[in-house]
């Protein structure tokens, strides 16, 4: 017995040493390990998760994990070619293989770097803005989000063991949650080697992360009210697990990303002429063939108008006649293996299924020979191609998915069918819309948005960048309603949040203050000698303030910055028209008065602020005549500490608060500054 039996990751330590179950490869059938046999103490992996993992994610704040993310893709990038050597076996191409692993990896680094971005440098989540309660100013409101402060399980599919993983860790490990992992036994191995390369990088805190080879026995039932579970899979087996007994009595949160019938739909306005049909043709054929059609994303029912069903079938034969298939290995191949027998069984029963009243118009029959040596055994699949004539009458279109390298063509007499067909999916992850007209294309996505997670409209001009319809990206959501499973997962930060409890909290400003990291009007303010520009990132904290002297806007002042900026707007420099305004006189440049204000409160001299590259949520408020004075508050709102890169000076950014008042105390223009700050040197 020379094929390795793989091992589970639990509390710490690798457990598994007598074989059970062999996988073979879907190239060859030969074997390339075994799951293990025994069973895992669920209760452990879950006390080590919660009494070691927690705690050492929470002494790390969120800037400190993106940056572990970040180093983590580093380290799995530079050891990719391990895992590309092991995903081989699983019959994806090279191409396929680089969706699973460098589209992993990728989004670890698309985290990270959202991460760095968007979250603070702690560990609670200011979701404001905060809310006046009080007539007085007093008593405000406002949302936080905080780490959850229990354990994520993923329950993945066997598509993409790599991405399938990395996708849903970074944003719980982003939010302080650790995770226990089950990839589907197929291709465990792939995950397998993933978490042994994550596992030997040393670079997450101990009990973060948790591998589970084969069943996950009785976990579900011993999960509590902060944890999550999510699953991938088919549409039959979410719905089993939702409603396991325990997860509805503790309301445990359940996200299902599921397998859906995803459409592309053709316009009514494209013709055979177009660079759009050849776009549309081009995608159907791509979504059929890459990863072998398993994909949750791939286009299952392609809606064609009636009148072009039969040159949208032949170029399609055409397209699907070049494909060769066969072992990666072999030069040429574009297609390759189903990841198992069980999936190739499994396929060739669903298309029996929906062959039943269709026709095949390319299939096995079609000379499908897979070349390569040992390809007999291995789970190979023609592409295959059907045609349904009537799509009201056939049922079976849309609710049997052959989750394989599979579509079918239906006609369409017009776009409101088109649309009523690919609603017949009952809730999809993703469909296209090919169209040249921008009319079309937001008409189709009002009614089709309903029923779908996303929309891929493709036209020229697109398709010069399109990712594709199949491709699922880090900052936009990936999920959809009804059959696909009705969860949500990837859509930036948004994924991130998922693991956070969100709290309303009430009290003073000054309270606030505290609770959230963030300096709230009205809060207690610390003045003193030291302008607030004069000191070091280390040195400054929130609240720190700085009230200005004062100026006086001169008519030379409105007449001076029209000359510089060329701004001559009639409200700045005639009389006669800004009389009749509801102003009743001529104001200053909304641009003077925050140029003053910089004028006012900005230290001149080098020091500790480097640079301002962001200026936020800028309203001027009430005008500023010729006349008025004008004072300015510059208050420290937060502080991002973004640790020590190697590609700058040590440094970290702070939101400055500016209000700037009018000589009756009114406020005249609000915003937020962000400046780069220098850290002492040490």
């Amino acid at each position: 017995m020379n094929s390795p039996t793989l091992q589970s990751y639990i509390a710490g330590r690798w457990v598994g040493q007598q074989p059970d179950k062999l996988l073979s490869s879907a190239l060859n059938g030969q074997p390339v390990a075994y799951t293990h046999a025994e069973r895992l103490d669920f209760a452990e992996s879950l006390h080590h998760a919660r009494s070691v993992g927690l705690p050492g994610l929470l002494a790390l704040d969120f800037q400190q994990r993106a940056a572990r993310l970040k180093a983590l893709a580093q380290y799995l990038m530079e050891h990719k070619e391990a895992l590309y050597a092991i995903s081989t076996h699983s019959g994806g191409t090279r191409a396929d293989n680089w969706i699973d692993v460098e589209g992993g990896i990728g989004t670890l680094y698309a985290y990270a770097s959202m991460g760095r971005r968007e979250l603070p440098s702690s560990n609670v989540v200011h979701e404001g803005p905060a809310q006046q309660l009080g007539k007085a100013g007093a008593f405000w409101g406002t949302h936080v989000l905080v780490p959850k402060r229990g354990v994520a399980v993923h329950i993945n599919a066997f598509n993409f063991p790599i991405w399938g993983m990395l996708e849903k860790f970074a944003p719980n490990f982003l939010a302080g949650m650790p995770a226990i992992v089950k990839p589907a036994s197929a291709t465990s191995y792939v995950a397998e080697a993933a978490v042994r390369l994550i596992a030997q990088s040393g670079l997450l805190p101990e009990g973060s992360l948790q591998l589970i080879v084969g069943s996950s026995g009785d976990l579900l039932d011993r999960l509590t009210e902060t944890d999550v579970v999510t699953f991938t899979g088919s549409a039959q087996t979410a719905a089993m697990l939702r409603v396991n007994a325990n997860l509805v009595a503790r309301s445990v949160p359940f996200n299902a990303e599921a397998d859906s019938l995803n459409c592309a739909i053709l316009a009514p306005d494209i013709t055979p002429d177009d660079a759009e049909f050849d776009l549309f043709v081009k995608e159907v054929a791509k979504e059929m063939c890459a990863k072998t059609g398993q994909k949750c994303t791939a286009i299952r029912r392609a809606i064609v108008p009636a009148h072009l069903i039969d040159a949208v079938a032949s170029k399609l034969r055409e397209r699907l006649s070049k494909i060769k298939v066969g072992d990666p290995a072999v030069d040429g191949v574009r297609m390759g293996a189903l990841a198992s027998k069980e999936q190739q069984r499994d396929v060739r029963e669903r298309v029996a299924q929906l062959a039943a009243g269709n026709e095949v118009i390319w299939g096995e029959r079609d000379g499908f020979a897979p070349v390569g040596e040992g390809v007999a055994e291995g789970a190979f699949f023609s592409p295959t191609l059907l045609l349904c004539r009537d799509a009201h009458a056939n049922a079976a279109v849309h609710d049997i998915e052959a989750f394989g390298p599979v579509s079918t063509l239906m006609p369409y007499a017009d776009l409101d069918e088109a649309l009523a067909l690919a609603a017949r999916g009952r809730g999809s992850l993703v469909g296209t819309i090919v169209t040249k007209t921008p009319a079309l294309a937001s008409q189709a996505v009002f009614h089709a948005a309903a029923f779908h997670g996303r929309l891929h409209v493709l036209d020229a001009e697109a398709a010069t960048e399109s990712t594709g319809h199949g491709s699922p990206l880090p900052m936009l959501k990936h999920g959809g309603p009804g059959r696909a499973g009705g969860g949500e997962e990837l859509g930036g930060i948004r994924a991130v949040k998922h693991y956070l409890q969100r709290c309303a909290v009430q009290g003073s400003p000054t309270m606030l203050t505290a609770i959230t990291g963030e300096y709230q009007r009205g809060a207690k303010v610390r003045e003193d000698a030291v302008h607030p520009f004069r000191k070091h990132f280390e040195d400054i904290e929130v609240g720190d303030s700085l009230l200005t002297h004062r100026r006086t806007v001169s008519e030379a002042d409105i007449v001076n910055f029209g000359g510089v900026s060329g701004d001559y707007f009639y409200m700045h420099f005639d009389e006669v028209a800004a009389k009749d305004s509801q102003f009743g006189q001529r104001i200053a440049h909304g641009y003077f008065v925050l140029s003053a204000a910089a004028g006012l409160f900005v230290s001149p001299a080098p020091g500790p602020v480097l640079a301002n590259y962001g200026l936020d949520t800028l309203r001027f408020v009430n005008p500023v005549a010729i006349g008025d004075t004008i004072q300015a508050r510059l208050t420290c709102k937060r502080r991002i500490d973004r640790g020590n890169r190697p590609d700058q000076p040590p440094q970290g950014v702070v939101a400055w608060d500016v209000q700037v008042m009018n000589q009756r105390g009114e406020l005249v223009a609000s915003y937020d500054i962000l400046t780069l700050v220098a850290k002492r040197s040490s």
